[in-house]
């Protein structure tokens, strides 16, 4: 039975190797591991099941004969990689996943941050129905979301900061576009943009966010409804996580252990009590 000092230690080498491996992976450095890992690989094999000690010897020589030259050759690789693992950059909370989509905190604090500065914002996620007919209203972007873009495109009087944002498997789709008013009578006192997002979510089942740049609160659409957020201090984080959880899709493989423990227990959070959609 494996002992509690063992398990400790093979789990430090995992995370260890896992971190150099992630870092140096797609560079040269990494390519040149691979291949020496795979070729240390089968030598040793070959060399244990025939029993060739004097092979082995050689194989053993060679090895660290290519560690030093690995290190000579590819120098700046490994600084560059020794420099990211020493300012633990592998612990740090992401902006993006690995699929590329935003992470959900990342776009609720984008939301926020528009909302501090009364900056009005129109943002729908689309999910089962396509919003397509809805993208043909508007510019085509299809780019990375990012805060500096959000703030760049609903920062008035630049000419896409009117109309709907919409945001597909992450994407910035489209901007500038036209949604679809709602024709609610509790409504006849909101702005048009409130207006618009129910109106779009009554036709689809989009998640439509609505940023005040009036009162800087933010709303949430849903189903022809809609809630309202206050945006001072840190209480709407938690319910825009919530409702961005299940806006944005995410398709992330791998990871490691304790990032699959994260993201399970962030999809646990993150469906266990949040408002019914």
């Amino acid at each position: 039975m494996m002992s509690v000092s063992a398990a400790v230690q093979i789990a430090i080498l995992y995370v260890a190797v896992y971190s150099i491996l992630k870092r140096a992976k797609g560079s040269r450095f990494g390519q040149a591991l691979t291949g020496v890992g795979i070729l240390a690989a089968a030598l040793f094999a070959f060399s244990y099941f025939f029993k060739f000690d004097v092979l082995t010897r050689i194989v053993q020589f060679i090895l660290a004969y290519l560690a030093v030259s690995t290190v000579v050759i590819f120098q700046p690789e490994i600084r560059r990689i020794l420099m990211a693992i020493g300012a633990f950059g592998f612990l740090e909370k992401r902006k993006y996943h690995a699929d590329g989509t935003p992470d959900a905190e990342f776009v609720a604090k984008t939301l926020l941050s528009l909302a501090h500065t009364r900056t009005g914002a129109l943002v729908a996620f689309e999910r089962g129905i396509s919003l397509g007919s809805i993208e043909e209203t508007g510019v085509k972007l299809d780019a990375v979301f990012s805060a500096e873009l959000m703030r760049s495109i609903f920062t008035p009087p630049l000419p896409l900061h009117d109309g709907g944002l919409i945001v597909r498997r992450g994407r910035i789709s489209s901007a500038h576009c036209i949604f679809p008013v709602s024709n609610n009578p509790e409504l006849l006192v909101s702005g048009m943009r409130h207006r618009a997002a129910v109106g779009l979510s009554e036709e689809t089942d989009a998640l439509v966010f609505v940023v005040s740049e009036e009162t800087g609160a933010i709303s949430v659409a849903h189903n022809g409804k809609i809630v309202r957020y206050d945006s001072e201090g840190d209480a709407a984080i938690s319910p825009l996580v919530r409702w961005l959880s299940k806006a944005i899709p995410v398709e992330e493989a791998g990871g490691g252990i304790m990032q699959g423990a994260w993201r399970k227990a962030k999809a646990l959070f993150a469906f266990g009590g949040g408002e019914k959609a």
